[in-house]
C-alpha cells in the first residue's frame, strides 16, 4: 500500500514555514465545518506554518482538541466577532462563509499584493466539482476569490490525510483501545459504531437486524442523535450497547479504526472512515430539495460495492428498502481497495500549499 506523497516542504514552491493562514468557520447546526477547520489548521502548521483559525463558536474545540495549546502551537483561535486586524498570505473562508468585513477590509488595504483568497468548499463526488476546482473569481472591489473543492478524483483538491496516517493506522490495536475504555468486545463479537443524524431513516431496521442476527454485536452510539434514538435496555443479550462522550478528532479516528462497520455523518467524518478502511455507512447531511441523493449516488459510482452493500448505503438515506446488513469480508475489501486508490492522490493540505505557494513566491521574488 503505497501512498502519495503528503506535506512534507519538499513540495512546497515558497520557503519553508514561510505562509501564514487565516482560516474562517462558522459553526452551523452540527460540528463538520470546525472539525475540517481544525484538521486543516494543525495540518498546516505541522508543516511549519502559522495558523489562526477564526470562529464564532470555538466552544467545540473544548472535546474536539482538549489541549489544542499543546499539541497546536502554531494555530491560534480567534473570536469571529474580533478577528485580527490584519490579514496573512492566505484567507480561507470554509464554505462560503463570507470573512467579516474588518478582515475584507485588511485585504483591500494590500492591494496590488493581497492575500490569496480561498473559498473551501464542500466535499462532493459529483461532476461539477471537477469542473469548478480551482476557478477564480474576479470581485468588483479588485480582490479575486479562488474555488477550492475537496473530491476523490485528481482533477479535485483531494482529501484531508496527515503524512504517516496509515502507517499509524496499520500498527494500531484496535482491540486493546476498547478494552482501556470499558469497551472491550467479546468472543466473536463484531463492533459497530453509530454516528447519524435525526431522523435516521433505516436506524429503527439496522438495530432489528443487529438484534435478529446470530453474530453478536457491541454497538457503540456517538453523542447526539444516534443516542436519543436508540433506547438504553430491552435488547437482546447479543446486542450490547453503550453511550460515548465526546471524542477527541485523534480518539474518534480511533473509535472508527477499531470497529467492524462504522455508521458515519457529513464531510469530516466520511473522510476518516475511508481512511479507516472499514465498511461504513454514510448519512449524507439530508436537504429539502434531495440534493443529498445525488451526492450519494456521485460517491457510490465512484465505489465498486458488492451486492447489498449499495442498497444498504441508499437505504440508510431513505432512498431505498433496507436490504439487511451484507456480509462484511466483501464490503470491508471493497472499501479498501477505493481507499488504495485515493492514497496515490496528493492531500488537500499538500495542494493547497502548492496551489498558493504559486502566488506567494512570486510576489517575494
Amino acid at each position: 500500500m503505497n501512498e502519495a506523497p503528503s506535506l512534507p516542504a519538499a513540495a512546497l514552491a515558497v520557503p519553508a514555514g514561510a505562509l501564514r493562514w487565516d482560516i474562517f468557520c462558522r459553526v452551523i447546526d452540527n460540528f463538520g465545518d470546525i472539525g475540517v477547520c481544525w484538521r486543516l489548521a494543525r495540518q498546516l502548521a505541522a508543516a511549519g506554518d502559522t495558523v489562526r483559525l477564526v470562529v464564532d463558536d470555538a466552544s467545540p474545540l473544548a472535546w474536539m482538541a482538549p489541549r489544542r495549546e499543546e499539541t497546536a502551537p502554531r494555530v491560534s483561535v480567534w473570536p469571529w466577532a474580533a478577528p485580527p486586524a490584519d490579514c496573512g498570505d492566505v484567507v480561507i473562508e470554509a464554505f462560503g462563509c463570507d470573512p467579516p468585513q474588518r478582515t475584507v477590509d485588511a485585504m483591500l488595504a494590500r492591494r496590488p499584493a493581497a492575500p490569496v483568497w480561498i473559498n473551501l468548499e464542500y466535499l462532493s463526488a459529483e461532476a461539477y466539482v471537477e469542473r469548478s476546482h480551482g476557478l477564480p473569481s474576479p470581485r468588483a472591489d479588485g480582490l479575486r476569490k479562488w474555488f477550492f473543492y475537496p473530491g476523490f478524483t485528481p482533477a479535485t483538491g483531494g482529501l484531508l490525510r496527515e503524512p504517516g496516517l496509515l502507517q499509524r493506522r496499520a500498527a494500531f490495536d484496535g482491540d486493546a483501545w476498547l478494552a482501556a475504555r470499558g469497551l472491550a468486545r467479546n468472543s466473536g463479537e463484531r463492533v459497530v459504531s453509530l454516528f447519524c443524524y435525526d431522523p435516521a431513516p433505516a436506524v429503527d431496521a439496522l438495530l432489528a437486524t443487529l438484534a435478529s442476527e446470530p453474530a453478536p454485536t457491541r454497538l457503540l452510539l456517538a453523542p447526539g442523535p444516534a443516542q436519543g434514538l436508540v433506547r438504553a435496555d430491552g435488547w437482546p443479550p447479543r446486542l450490547r450497547i453503550a453511550r460515548l462522550p465526546w471524542l477527541a478528532q485523534d480518539e474518534f479516528d480511533h473509535l472508527l479504526w477499531s470497529a467492524d462497520l462504522n455508521a458515519v455523518r457529513g464531510e469530516d467524518s466520511l473522510v476518516r472512515a475511508l481512511w479507516a478502511g472499514a465498511p461504513f455507512l454514510w448519512h449524507v447531511y439530508p436537504q429539502a430539495d434531495g440534493a443529498h441523493a445525488a451526492k450519494l449516488r456521485a460517491l457510490l459510482a465512484h465505489m465498486a460495492l458488492p451486492a447489498g452493500a449499495e442498497e444498504a448505503l441508499l437505504a440508510w438515506n431513505g432512498l431505498a428498502a433496507w436490504p439487511g446488513l451484507p456480509a462484511l469480508e466483501p464490503w470491508q475489501a471493497a472499501t479498501r481497495a477505493f481507499r488504495d486508490g485515493l492514497l496515490q492522490q496528493e492531500d488537500l493540505a499538500s495542494q493547497l500549499r502548492r496551489f498558493v505557494g504559486r502566488f506567494v513566491t512570486a510576489r517575494r521574488c
